[in-house]
């Protein structure tokens, strides 16, 4: 199979600090409307996972009503990146301490799905904790360990200093 049979989902989950009526995360929910409209309009943007509201704050993860999820499909790590780093993403990034806690374990993941194929929030779960476990792997990875579709040999990736994980 080619590549372009395959395109990449990611997940990012944050634990809120506050919750999301409060006057701390204002900005971060004024800001959700214009930073997904920009994804959608991304180029090599595929999908984002969305409920009735037209985001996914309202969705639940790991049954934990003080995490948010964040989970959408690209045509490739290049796609993402692009995006991720620029314009209004970026300055949110920026901001994300405001209104999320930090928290030791990865939040975020990648991997590679079938053309076509929408991930689950419990396909999210279980590719972000088999990276807990095992680090960066072809099954679960991150923007600075990537892996190719099908792919075994990682592939280093360039994450802006403060704004990525650590893995």
């Amino acid at each position: 199979m080619t590549a372009a049979a395959f395109e990449l989902a990611q997940v990012n989950i944050g634990r809120l600090k506050a919750p999301l009526d409060s006057p701390q995360l204002k900005d971060f929910v004024d800001a959700l409307d214009p930073v997904n409209a920009d994804a959608d309009a991304a180029e090599g943007f595929v999908w984002r996972l969305q409920d009735d509201s037209g985001d996914a704050t309202n969705v639940p993860v790991f049954g934990d009503s003080w995490l948010i999820i964040n989970m959408s499909v690209w045509r490739d790590t290049d796609a993402l990146t692009a995006y991720m780093y620029q314009g209004r993403h970026r300055e949110m990034l920026a901001r994300r301490r405001e209104w999320f806690e930090h928290i030791q374990e990865a939040m975020v993941t990648l991997w590679w799905v079938p053309a076509g194929h929408r991930p689950t929030v419990a396909e999210a779960e279980s590719r972000l904790l088999h990276l807990r476990t095992h680090g960066p792997t072809p099954y679960a990875f991150t923007l600075r360990t990537s892996f190719p579709p099908q792919g075994a040999t990682p592939l280093l990736g360039e994450v802006p200093e403060g704004l990525g994980c650590s893995l």
